[in-house]
């Protein structure tokens, strides 16, 4: 479904990413993990055009998408969950929902905002409520809320758990685990490795702009180099 191809880009003059090949099958949550400044925004980044890739190519449904605008390239069925949620904090629950469902029908806004809140029950209970007032795993709710709106095949998540308390983060990667089963296709970056490894079914490992691992999530707990560097040994 997703294709990285000798991917590389960067900001300036300052290399961010080095040939970078990766894969994301249909159906799949394809985990990329790796430390602070690794590259791994980055690579998101490069993914919806902003930084462009300077070297290789990125296709998506077989189509290669490297030099199309960001607004094209988001219309293609992709929604991106951005590191730090980025909720509209002045707006109700409801109306950022309704921003993510902007390009929908009535009837597609009314099916989706309902299967919205079948899987999020406390955002349908706080949807008066402004989104600036809420907890940090509340939003990070009503983003993936807001991303599934617009129905997408592809959902990007970047550092979801980031700042959230552990048992929040236990709930947000069930939910992700029932969106896979669901049949939606996920590319997770994120740095609770244990977590997303786990919840994997393959994996990608980032180091300084360049894949040095992947295999199946769970080849990659097992893996002494990725425990002893991600997993606390």
């Amino acid at each position: 479904m997703l294709e990285f191809i000798n991917v590389s880009a960067h900001y300036g003059k300052i290399q961010a990413l080095h040939e970078v090949s990766l894969s994301v099958r249909k159906g799949e949550i394809v985990t990329l993990i790796g430390a602070n400044g690794a590259g791994k925004t980055t690579l998101l980044s490069t993914l919806c055009g902003e930084p462009r890739a300077t070297t290789g190519e990125i296709r998506y449904l077989g189509e290669n998408i490297t030099a199309l605008p960001t607004a094209q390239i988001m219309r293609k069925d992709i929604a991106l969950v951005p590191e730090g949620r980025r909720v509209f904090g002045r707006m109700t629950v409801e109306e950022n929902l309704a921003m993510g469902g902007f390009f929908a029908s009535k009837t597609q806004y009314q099916t989706r905002i309902a299967q919205v809140y079948e899987l999020f029950p406390r955002l349908q209970e706080r949807r008066h409520q402004r989104a600036g007032t809420m907890s940090g795993g509340e939003q990070q709710m009503l983003a993936i809320g807001r991303a599934l709106m617009s129905n997408p095949q592809l959902l990007l998540l970047d550092e979801p758990s980031l700042g959230l308390a552990p048992i929040i983060i236990m709930q947000i990667f069930d939910t992700i685990r029932e969106l896979r089963d669901a049949g939606m296709t996920i590319f997770l970056v994120e740095q609770n490795a244990n977590q997303a490894l786990k919840l994997a079914d393959r994996g990608y490992v980032l180091e300084n702009g360049r894949v040095v691992l992947e295999d199946t999530g769970q080849a990659l707990l097992a893996n002494e180099a990725v425990r002893s560097a991600y997993l606390g040994g």
